[in-house]
């Protein structure tokens, strides 16, 4: 684990006996990506986590998805969590929160963030059976939640994430992703008009 404080970068390495994972940010980037986590469905969607969040995203995961996807999208979902956390650092003269509401074709997602401190998600609106769909072969549609709730508590940020309409499930989840990566671009951007840490607690 690392961090550049002068240019709001994370680097974090995860192994496990079910994946290896490595995740590098930086918050001040232009949304390059390079990512690659054996689970194309996946690649897919932190592919537009950092294109539209404008965070520089670099992934690279192996693991048992030979079993199931499951462990890998979580412990690259960890991964990217704490590198956010570090990338973040005090969190000093950002705007702290950020919403967007984003469409997709038939498909509209909400998503709202604060960079608290205080890991937490609310996660509603998406339609029966949703969770059991497999999209791209590889990827359950209840691994979405499972992917917020995992960088929401590794990042120490609150999201709420209502998903408002949606028929198709690879729109339903590509909403969410966008939505989240234009909230927290939002969010994480540095504001010439806070100064020091933007809490009345004095700390994030």
């Amino acid at each position: 684990m690392s961090a550049d404080r002068t240019t709001r970068t994370g680097r974090i390495e995860r192994t496990t006996s079910e994946s290896s994972v490595l995740v590098e940010i930086d918050l001040d980037g232009s949304g390059r990506t390079d990512v690659s986590t054996t689970v194309p469905f996946y690649d897919h969607m932190l592919t537009a986590l950092g294109k539209h969040s404008l965070v520089d995203l670099t992934v690279k995961a192996t693991g048992d998805t030979h079993i199931d996807a499951h462990h890998t999208v979580e412990d690259v979902a960890i991964a990217l969590g704490e590198a956010l956390r570090v990338a973040l650092g005090d969190k000093a003269g950002i705007a702290r929160f950020g919403d967007a509401l984003v469409p997709l074709d038939e498909a509209l997602a909400q998503a709202v963030v604060d960079v608290s401190g205080r890991p937490y998600l609310v996660h509603t609106g998406e339609p029966a059976g949703q969770e059991y769909h497999l999209i791209g072969g590889h990827f359950t549609g209840s691994l979405t939640r499972h992917v917020l709730e995992s960088i929401a508590h590794h990042a120490g940020i609150c999201i709420h994430m209502r998903v408002l309409a949606g028929r198709d499930p690879h729109h339903i989840v590509e909403a969410q992703f966008k939505a989240l990566a234009r909230a927290l671009r939002a969010a994480v951007e540095p504001d010439a008009r806070v100064e020091g840490i933007p809490s009345t607690k004095g700390a994030l």
